[in-house]
């Protein structure tokens, strides 16, 4: 916790970091710092949150992670029968990008379920290339799962299991281990230890509670931010009605899931594994990504359910404001057009007043450093940065919470309007560039039978569960530039040296070639001359015609962060500030 010493000095708001898989985000997307032990002033970045008086909040949900420095941690209640241990199927999905022998089955540094003695004797190992591809079994004598004790002082901590193919682990391919574990961990507790702790911190008192001025609680006010994992935690936090404490009182007044698409978790269900989520090339048959994926209720067309991720809030009068703010590789990765539409794509949806959207064209999931490199892609990373709108968007949150100003307007692509449509490339409109292929996939939630348990007791006895259909994902509409329409630009997309997009395709030395890298864009740059453009036939136009000069790019550019600061999007330091970024950064672009 970081709180000012003076809290005279304190805005009366905490803002809660949900941590993502134990790592503290909130410095690093608002601070420009970062860090799990923030302790220097590099850490502290911008010292954006200290500078506007917010309280920092952490603390740990997922009990599923290894010790791992200062990394924090749930310890999670082991579920009990008193019939005995609980046991049950566990399926795991393992995709490497690099040639290997032996893997951990889990994500690196995070644990597994325990097998039964039958359940290492009876596992059984699929592969293949692609998620549709039909699975090939691995003879058991083939393969080997390594169980491996775990020194910890948490009572309940999972082991760490690895899978062995002395025949090699093929980069890109989808290796499915199944077998029966014991002993889940309750890791729903995690939504009740966070709801508790900001109940107590915001209306608690007493001689525990360690941040009283005066006797009395100085913190009025309480916002939750997550990013991906820690956003689609916010999602299904909101999902169970947890926004009310014991006594029904409101938790958090607003929340920003930020980058987590249309999904919510693998959460609170019998063996979740918190740190799943499905991609377009794999982990598609977890549960995060399944019905409802709007905060409005509406009517599942496939299964006929009628639901809604705010449902249990506006019933229990706890309604926070929701700012759900997403890159555009939520839409290609992470099913991002689905919480602003219907299940199947076919029109806008009627989110609640107290919900607003802002999708942040041309970025990438977490901004690529600059200058750009290429990680598993064709093309370059995206170092689009969304991080300036997060800070003026998180104090105009807190001046509606705290006062009633009006929220800057939802800025989303829409289906009324033609900026969202169908993501092929004949709807899209994307040019054609020379040496650069556009995407022949998207990733799209399935409708899956898990067994008869699911629904009503959140058990799998399905696994790998059944398909019986697909939900529609659609993309933003692209201009001439192959940028981003109805979204809300950054001011280097807004002003471009180059396109943005929000996806990016695998290289074949990774395997699943032209697959989509997950959560990944493309920074693909425009002709620096004319000649260069007639040259390579590149249909977008050369930086020299768009500015002709250095001063005249600036001038551009500084205009269209004055242009938001005034909208409110961004604040007056950042809109200061960027133009003088930018300026030094496309200098080479200007000969």
């Amino acid at each position: 916790m970081l709180a000012p010493q003076d809290p005279a000095k304190a805005n009366g708001a905490i803002l809660y970091d949900v941590n993502n898989r134990g790592n503290k985000l909130a410095l690093r997307m608002f601070n420009d710092g970062g860090g799990n032990d923030p302790k220097s002033l590099s850490d502290f970045g911008n010292s954006f949150l200290l500078r506007h008086g917010f309280t920092i909040v952490w603390s740990g949900w997922d009990g599923e992670l290894l010790p791992d420095g200062d990394r924090l941690r749930l310890a999670a209640p082991r579920a009990v029968s008193e019939s005995g241990p609980i046991t049950g199927p566990v399926r795991c999905e393992v995709v490497v990008d690099e040639p290997l022998t032996r893997t951990v089955i889990n994500w690196a540094n995070h644990g597994s379920y325990r097998p039964t003695e039958r359940g290492v004797s009876e596992a059984t190992l699929t592969v293949r290339e692609r998620p549709g591809d039909e699975r090939v079994l691995v003879p058991r004598d083939q393969w080997t799962l390594h169980v491996s004790e775990v020194s910890s002082d948490v009572p309940t901590q999972l082991p760490k299991l690895e899978l062995e193919l002395p025949a090699g682990i093929k980069p890109g391919w989808i290796y499915e281990i199944i077998y029966e574990a014991q002993d889940p961990l309750v890791m729903g507790a995690g939504f009740l230890a966070v709801r508790d702790l900001i109940a107590a911190l915001k209306d608690g008192s007493g001689d525990g509670h360690p941040l009283l001025h005066a006797g009395k609680p100085f913190l009025t006010r309480a916002h939750g931010f997550g990013v991906s994992q820690s956003g689609r935690f916010l999602r299904e936090f909101l999902y169970w009605g947890l926004n009310a404490d014991e006594q029904g009182r409101k938790v958090f007044d607003g929340v920003i899931p930020h980058v987590a698409g249309g999904g919510l978790g693998s959460f609170n269900h019998r063996f979740a594994q918190p740190t799943r989520h499905g991609s377009q090339h794999d982990h598609h048959d977890y549960p995060p990504d399944r019905f409802p994926f709007a905060y409005e209720d509406q009517v599942d067309p496939l299964s006929g359910e009628r639901d809604g991720i705010l449902r249990r809030c506006r019933e229990l009068n706890v309604l926070p404001i929701v700012l759900h703010t997403q890159s555009a590789a939520e839409y290609w990765t992470r099913a991002g057009s689905l919480p602003h539409t219907d299940p199947l794509g076919t029109r806008d949806a009627n989110p609640p007043d107290n919900v607003r959207f802002y999708s942040f064209g041309g970025t990438q999931h977490g901004p690529s450093s600059y200058p750009p490199q290429k990680g598993n892609g064709q093309t370059l990373a995206n170092p689009g940065d969304y991080r300036p709108f997060l800070r003026s968007l998180l104090l105009a949150l807190d001046r509606h919470c705290r006062d009633g100003n009006p929220l800057p307007p939802s800025v989303v692509p829409k289906i009324a309007n033609g900026t969202l449509v169908d993501w092929r490339q004949a709807s899209t409109g994307f040019p054609a560039i020379p040496g650069v292929r556009y995407p022949e996939i998207i990733h799209e939630p399935l409708w899956l039978f898990r067994g008869p348990r699911w629904h009503t007791e959140r058990i799998i006895d399905v696994q790998p569960p059944r398909v019986l259909g697909h939900y529609r994902v659609l993309a933003p509409k692209s201009d001439a530039d192959g940028n981003d329409l109805g979204c809300l630009l950054p001011p280097e997309v807004a002003v471009p040296v180059a396109t943005y997009t929000g996806w990016s395709l695998r290289r074949e030395d990774v395997g699943a070639t032209n697959e989509l890298v997950s959560l990944v864009g493309s920074y693909i740059p425009f002709p620096v001359t004319d000649a260069e453009q007639k040259q390579t036939g590149d249909p977008r136009r050369s930086v020299q015609s768009r500015y002709g000069t250095h001063a005249e790019y600036v001038a551009r550019f500084t205009a269209e962060c004055q242009r938001l600061h005034a909208a409110g999007y961004l604040t007056a330091e950042d809109a200061e500030r960027l133009p003088q970024v930018h300026a030094e950064r496309v200098k080479v672009m200007f000969p």
